[in-house]
């Protein structure tokens, strides 16, 4: 049942790989309104050989926040904190943090999947996780840090993710929360626990890690020594989806099963929401994975290198236009299919040129290099819009519905051009949006935990009446059928 008879106000935390905000949720007679209060810039630290994300600075940012909203005499009802995945802080026996934790684009983890899988097969960890493997799943982060004889693992009395982490620097309360375990690759998808059997080789057991959560969970009240930087009083700390794209798909303004969604940032993410894991040899083979969602279901998904190729291009780029309109104007001034790029390449993870990167992809596969911005820019949308074919035509044979649209939710809902090529790709509906999904997700579970909504359906139902997107109509199939065809063997491996 919905409750639209109380005014209730929630404050979101929304972490992104380079980014960061703070934004006031309303609830009020069924609506949702949201108001940004601070939005910060953060990035990966490179320092003794290794890349690190600055903790202290988040912690920081957010106290800002939250003084913002105590100046403006707002109470917060709820604080709910999400961030990307994978990464994680090591906490002593005395509770202190004993490092600035690793960042996922550390190079440490490069030959970790070789040196995991002589002690595990890599068969049994997708078959007990149901996760994709990339070099820099929480998993292999540790076996890295093993190998490698890191002096904080050895002496770590728990590990956090980094939302728990931040969690816990407001609360001093420490929990797990399932959907950001899920990404680690040594949750067991099928019972939601820490398997010891994937830990037991780094040394490691589930004691390393505190109790796990659900979505909605109680963490606790914030510290008195936070309540006296802030100037608010005890507010509840709520476990939102800590992982933010758990918290973006629980915003896809959908009322009716049969659609797939797509969060759009730094990363791509396409998937579907399924009732339980889909783990056999075709999800093996085709490397999907099984995340925890809100209401214990599954999103079945593939991780796609998205915006990321775009935003390291245009850091290098000295001619293109600033604004991003004035680019996808530029950009369709170009002739489409010229040559396209394999988005999910390894040369493309973090490479010290990406425009490089791209013209010696194209040269070796016996394309047309792109020279300039604008060929550049072509070739990323008409790849990664192919891309997005390639993998929604994967997960329809995992769907026993048919899918009928897509959900294009999160920043990348902004980019009009690459939508309505996502639309002419796949040949369905295209939905795009809201913008702010993730920090929209994180509001609505701490509504859920606060009693104004029930379930997932009931918090999409009041999400799609309160926002609008908008819709792209398949153009022009025919010719991206032809091109598909073309892009298959152009990025064949």
């Amino acid at each position: 049942m919905i409750n639209t008879s109380t005014t209730k106000h929630f404050f979101a935390v929304d972490l992104g790989a380079t980014s960061g905000r703070t934004i006031l949720g309303t609830l009020q007679d069924g609506k949702l309104t949201m108001e940004e209060i601070s939005r910060f810039k953060h990035g990966i630290v490179r320092m003794c050989g290794h890349y690190y994300w600055d903790i202290y600075h988040l912690y920081k940012e957010v106290i800002s926040g939250l003084k913002v909203v105590a100046q403006k005499g707002i109470v917060p009802d709820s604080i709910g904190i999400d961030t990307w995945g994978v990464d994680f802080v090591l906490v002593g026996k005395d509770g202190q943090i004993l490092r600035t934790p690793y960042s996922y684009r550390d190079p440490h983890t490069n030959d970790a999947l070789e040196y995991y899988f002589q002690m595990v097969p890599k068969e049994r960890v997708y078959e007990i996780s149901g996760i994709q493997f990339m070099n820099f799943n929480s998993l292999l982060q540790l076996a890295a840090m093993k190998k490698h004889a890191d002096s904080a693992l050895s002496i770590a009395d728990k590990i956090l993710f980094l939302p728990d982490a931040l969690s816990y620097l407001l609360t001093g309360e420490m929990v797990t929360e399932r959907t950001i375990l899920s990404t680690s690759a040594f949750m067991d998808a099928r019972t939601g626990k820490v398997s010891n059997e994937l830990l037991s080789p780094l040394g490691l057991s589930d004691q390393y890690f505190a109790p796990i959560v659900q979505p909605g969970h109680l963490i606790g009240t914030l510290s008195q020594e936070v309540q006296l930087l802030t100037g608010l009083g005890s507010v509840p700390v709520v476990a939102v989806a800590g992982h933010d794209t758990g918290s973006a798909v629980a915003a896809v303004p959908a009322t009716e099963d049969g659609f797939a969604y797509l969060s759009s940032g730094t990363w791509s993410l396409m998937g579907i929401e399924t009732q339980a894991p889909v783990i056999n040899q075709d999800s093996y083979a085709k490397n999907f994975t099984n995340e925890g969602g809100i209401d214990n279901t599954t999103r079945l998904l593939k991780n796609i290198c998205g915006m990321w190729i775009l935003e390291r291009c245009r850091e290098e780029w000295q001619d293109a236009p600033k604004s991003y309109d004035t680019l996808y104007e530029e950009t369709q001034k170009v002739a489409p299919f010229r040559s396209f790029i394999f988005p999910d390449a390894p040369e493309f993870a973090n490479p010290v040129s990406m425009v490089e990167a791209i013209k010696n992809f194209c040269q070796s596969t016996g394309q047309s290099v792109p020279s300039s911005y604008r060929e550049q820019a072509r070739c990323i949308f008409d790849s990664l819009a192919m891309r997005y074919r390639e993998v929604f035509e994967m997960l329809q044979s995992f769907s026993n519905i048919h899918i009928d649209r897509l959900h294009i939710i999160g920043g990348g809902t902004q980019n009009y051009l690459l939508n309505q090529f996502t639309a002419n790709a796949i040949n369905i509906p295209v939905y795009a949006g809201p913008v702010e999904a993730t920090a929209i997700g994180n509001i609505m579970v701490q509504a859920k935990s606060n009693g104004l909504v029930s379930n997932l359906k009931e918090m999409r139902k009041v999400i799609s009446q309160c926002v609008s997107p908008q819709c792209y109509l398949p153009k022009d199939t025919d010719i991206w059928d032809k091109a598909f065809c073309r892009y298959k063997l152009v990025t064949k491996k």
